[in-house]
């Protein structure tokens, strides 16, 4: 029940929305947002050294500020990297289920060595500023560039707004890590078992990482104990007062919100009709309509294809104006970097690690991730459409001619005329159902087309395939008639795609999922006996969630020797932070 009457509020507020931020009127409005539960996030990640070359892994947990537990606020996360000039290097937005999510960065040669600050957050955490983020140090060294006097010099001693003290805390009494030995041979397997001696209490999501201990002095990672103890006295509530300007959450999915103004007068169009086209093949139809300032919104709740967005106003009697919204950034002025810096001595460990790394990368393809396939767009809602591949009829140059002599149920209307449009025959379901003149739905390559006139003499010799639905749909407040969908050989109408009072604009995708390569050696006679294996990362898995009493997994370790950490960072459903870590030594077969 508090849930629903948290998203109620949100839902009040959002109708309002239009500027980057939304501008809290009265205190009705002010009373609906404070019901609103504040956020707070935890990033466990790989850091905080990574070497150019390599991945910085991290998975993201977002929790409600009063209670710890996972938050079922916000639907999307970010994870980003920010430079000492407070630069953002990557900014990757994440998909969250039931609060949690992850993601990789990969560092590349451009990407020089210095002192960086990953931060995690929300939209509506911002509304608390740098202090509710979170923030954890990480150093790159890029070797490939000569200059390194960022890393060498020494930075004054600057106040940290978190402790990031060198504590190594564990907590094994409810969660245990074990391993079937202590100490490994090169390419040898690990059987790793995690139990949970709590039942209902040890359950929740953790992230296990298997990496080599770091051979140099280097800066301590925020673990969920420490980070539990440094965020315990983040903000619970907004602490905004009316006519202070807020960040509203992505509730239901990826905001898209705008404005439209009259070209002419530019003043704001009001209760104007919007339309937003995620183009491709499987493409996504939002509608919105703007309110009396001008602003429209939406939502885009689907695991989406394409990082391009086609906004539309349908209304083509006069000019209009429209402009995305971009959320404000964070006021990073007041983020404190850590004072790490490189000795010589550290050199010849860095080249080493270098050259082990180029050698591995040179067998990435050998040792792919794979991204996992989300659940396929339905642009017919469940209809079964009528394919109908050109190849297969004699050609007509244009899309009027080919719908009249090839498709069967749809033409164009009022043929002719500025107010020409495609409809599709009724498929009647029952001997009384009302005829209607309802146009259709028209797409090409995923592209909504508002002006059927628009499209009578397109080439059809660039269409591949139509494929059409006599299904009734109302989308916003119009009633459509079927579907036509039409998908070109080469996919490319948004490259020449242009019409009065359409906007084509980048929407930065969400983070693809992946199943993390894990490496075997489980036979005498592999295929990568006789590839290097220069592994520091043994074993990856962002999200583990413990519902049960034991957990097996394997792994298998590298060619490079040393001390590795199996570490477990998480929180149980109660919110309550677990860090438990064992080591294990790989070491040289021919040592006694």
């Amino acid at each position: 029940m508090k849930t629903t009457q948290i998203l109620t509020a949100i839902i009040i507020l959002i109708v309002n929305l239009g500027h980057t931020q939304y501008v809290i009127k009265d205190g009705a409005e002010l009373l609906n947002l404070k019901k609103v539960p504040q956020e707070k996030a935890f990033v466990d990640h790989n850091g905080p050294l990574v070497l150019s070359g390599e991945y910085l892994y991290y998975s993201i947990h977002c929790f409600n500020a009063q209670t710890n537990n996972p938050s079922k606020i916000s639907t999307i996360g970010y994870v980003a990297l920010v430079n000492e000039e407070r630069d953002f290097i990557f900014e990757h937005k994440i998909k969250l289920n039931k609060g949690h999510g992850y993601g990789d960065f990969f560092v590349s040669t451009d990407i020089p060595s210095g002192r960086y600050k990953l931060l995690g957050y929300t939209q509506w955490m911002k509304n608390a500023g740098l202090s509710q983020v979170f923030k954890d140090n990480i150093i790159i060294i890029n070797p490939y560039l000569v200059d390194q006097s960022t890393l060498l010099e020494k930075k004054p001693d600057a106040p940290s707004s978190i402790s990031t003290d060198a504590i190594s805390v564990s907590d094994s009494s409810t969660i245990t890590i074990r391993t079937n030995r202590s100490k490994y041979l090169p390419r040898d397997k690990v059987d790793l078992s995690i139990k949970n001696y709590k039942g209902a209490l040890g359950h929740g999501f953790y992230s296990i990482k298997v990496k080599r201990k770091e051979e140099i002095a280097i800066p301590s990672s925020l673990n969920s104990v420490t980070y539990g103890n440094a965020y315990f006295n983040a903000d619970k509530e907004i602490k905004q007062t009316i006519g202070d300007s807020i960040f509203l959450p992505e509730q239901r999915g990826e905001l898209v919100y705008g404005t439209v103004k009259n070209s002419e007068t530019g003043l704001p169009a009001e209760n104007l009709p919007v339309v937003i086209s995620i183009p491709g093949k499987e493409s996504l139809l939002k509608f919105s309509k703007t309110d009396q300032n001008g602003k429209f919104y939406s939502y885009i709740r689907k695991d989406r294809k394409n990082p391009m967005m086609v906004i539309q106003v349908e209304d083509k009697s006069k000019t209009y104006t429209i402009e995305k919204g971009t959320p404000s950034p964070i006021d990073l002025a007041n983020l404190s970097f850590t004072n790490f810096r490189l000795s010589k001595e550290q050199a010849e460990y860095i080249k080493n690690r270098s050259i082990l790394n180029q050698i591995e990368n040179q067998f990435f393809s050998a040792k792919p991730d794979s991204t996992l396939q989300s659940n396929p767009i339905d642009i017919f809602n469940g209809g079964i459409p009528e394919v109908i591949l050109l190849d297969e009829y004699t050609r007509f140059p244009t899309l009027e001619e080919t719908l009249v002599e090839v498709v069967q149920f749809a033409g164009f209307r009022k043929a002719n005329t500025s107010e020409a449009y495609i409809r599709i025959g009724q498929d009647f379901k029952s001997y009384d159902e009302e005829y209607n003149d309802f146009p259709a739905i028209v797409l090409i390559d995923g592209i909504y087309i508002p002006h059927h006139e628009q499209i009578r003499a397109f080439d059809a010799r660039k269409i591949e395939k139509i494929s059409i639905t006599r299904d009734q749909f109302r989308l916003g407040q119009k009633e459509y008639q079927g579907i036509i969908s039409i998908e070109t050989t080469n996919t490319d109408f948004l490259d020449t795609y242009t019409a009065k009072n359409s906007l084509v604009v980048p929407f930065t995708q969400a983070v693809a999922k992946k199943n993390y390569f894990v490496q075997t050696y489980k036979t005498e006679y592999t295929s990568f006996n006789r590839i290097p294996d220069y592994r520091r990362m043994l074993y990856w898995n962002p999200l583990l969630n413990i519902a049960d009493s034991d957990y097996q997994f394997e792994f298998f370790t590298s060619d490079i020797e040393g001390t590795y950490e199996v570490i477990l960072n998480g929180f149980t459903t109660y919110g309550k932070p677990l860090h438990v870590v064992k080591e294990i030594e790989v070491v040289n077969p021919n040592m006694n």
